[in-house]
């Protein structure tokens, strides 16, 4: 089987990449009873002989001695990573591959990008040799990181580069997640658009995830637990208020619940890569089935169905109704109307006991019912069953697509730095915000930023 690496940058970055390890470990230790060091476990961890000194103690098959991780781990702050080695995963992170600062870029794109990539160019090429070493079939970097703050956004988009350069037939897969309309952070917006300039250069498939959808679901879970209903209570440590992964719940926002969403799309998205399937298909397939050109590789995502990410204990939905739901935008991890454009083309990864014949009976259903936003476009959708579920589970289906309606939700964000808004005015009102601004442009020519900025 292939590796993966996964590389988390900034503190969205590090908060979801270790929520994502968490449930992943917990995951794996339900299947593998015996404490083997298998395949599955292989493509994500490295088994490791503590009682060896240096980089000679991985152990390639037997007994698991002490699992680590296969990421790297980048932030200007100290604090989410100090915070990380201090939690329950302490163990599961090797201590060599992390990079901090005490600094911070201060939610500026061109402190990241400019100031603290060139400074940290060659510390983050070793840990990326490194990692690369330490898998016999290097397939994919996984990069988690933000659009709105100044590490995520700056630092992140750099890091592409350097990834582009250095493992250039290594496919890189980027989640990014962007800031809502209302977010405190008065830059967002402008680290945003910059963001977008890197990420249509140099990443292979951008997966976008909106922080207002995901608050939005967590919102409509809060309402139907507090319905009062019969049957709609929440267990005590369900994936969504579990906080087993590393951070303390945070007031005003239940980040660690968002969190935790974007961690259970990754670990669907990447079970085929992990265990086995009747229909399984390579990771690089998603690039050659969704991307049709380079630069339209950002992917409309999925999750159904949701309430069971809360443990809500409600009748199991029926598996045609999975796949109807994973079309509908209540269920979209970005704000997105997909009846309003055309599919370019579908995915879906189901994973649970599913006959075959279930499998394409639904996705015929859907081709019908989609066919009319289907037209000048091969009329396929690419099925991806796991016969392994998450625990708890009976099926789970995620979802991705290529599709048009992502422009209008583009032009949403770009809106917000046109200087008619009412927050373009406080942005420049505000003398610190004015100094960020000024010392973006000192570190772009005018050219590339009035390139970015054209988008």
């Amino acid at each position: 089987m292939t590796q993966s690496v996964v590389v988390q940058v900034g503190q969205c970055g590090n908060q979801i990449g270790c929520c994502f390890w968490d449930l992943a470990l917990r995951e794996h230790a339900s299947v593998n009873q015996k404490g083997i060091y298998d395949e599955a476990i292989r493509s994500f961890f490295r088994n490791v002989d503590t009682r060896v000194v240096g980089d000679g103690g991985s152990i390639s098959k037997g007994k698991i001695c002490s699992l680590k991780a296969r990421a790297v781990l980048i932030d200007m702050e100290e604090g989410v990573v100090n915070e990380i080695l201090q939690g329950p995963l302490r163990d599961v992170f090797d201590s060599k591959q992390l990079i901090t600062d005490i600094s911070g870029s201060g939610n500026n794109w061109a402190v990241g990008h400019k100031v603290f990539g060139s400074l940290y160019q060659e510390q983050i090429l070793e840990k990326l040799r490194k990692s690369a070493e330490h898998c016999d079939c290097l397939q994919c970097f996984f990069i988690i990181h933000s659009m709105g703050g100044g590490t995520g956004s700056g630092l992140g988009t750099f890091l592409l580069k350097v990834l582009e350069d250095e493992f250039p037939e290594v496919y890189r897969f980027v989640t990014s997640i962007y800031p809502s309309g209302e977010d405190d952070v008065i830059t967002s917006p402008y680290n945003s658009i910059l963001a977008m300039k890197e990420l249509n250069e140099h990443a292979d498939c951008v997966l976008p995830i909106d922080n207002q959808s995901l608050f939005d679901i967590i919102s409509k879970i809060d309402l139907m637990v507090n319905s009062g209903k019969l049957g709609t209570t929440v267990k005590p440590k369900s994936l969504v208020t579990s906080s087993a992964g590393a951070f303390k719940k945070q007031q005003g926002k239940p980040f660690d619940a968002m969190n935790n969403i974007v961690a259970n799309l990754l670990l669907n998205l990447t079970s085929s890569a992990r265990f086995e399937g009747s229909l399984n298909m390579d990771l690089n397939e998603i690039s050659m089935n969704l991307v049709p050109f380079p630069q339209l590789h950002y992917l409309v995502s999925s999750l159904t169905p949701l309430y069971t990410l809360a443990d809500v204990h409600i009748p199991p939905r029926r598996l045609d109704q999975m796949f109807s739901d994973a079309f509908s935008k209540d269920h979209q991890l970005i704000r997105a109307d997909p009846k309003h454009s055309l599919y370019l083309a579908c995915a879906l990864m189901v994973r649970g006991n599913v006959q075959i014949s279930d499998l394409r009976r639904n996705i015929e259903r859907l081709i019908f019912i989609t066919i009319c936003r289907l037209k000048g476009w091969r009329k396929a959708v690419s099925q991806r069953p796991c016969h392994l579920c998450q625990r708890s589970y009976r099926n789970t289906t995620s979802w991705m697509s290529r599709e048009a309606c992502l422009r209008r939700t583009y032009l949403d964000c770009a809106s917000l730095c046109k200087p008619e808004t009412e927050r373009h005015f406080h942005f420049f009102i505000s003398h610190c915000s004015f100094c960020h601004l000024t010392f973006l442009f000192q570190c772009l020519c005018d050219s590339e930023s009035l390139v970015c900025f054209s988008y």
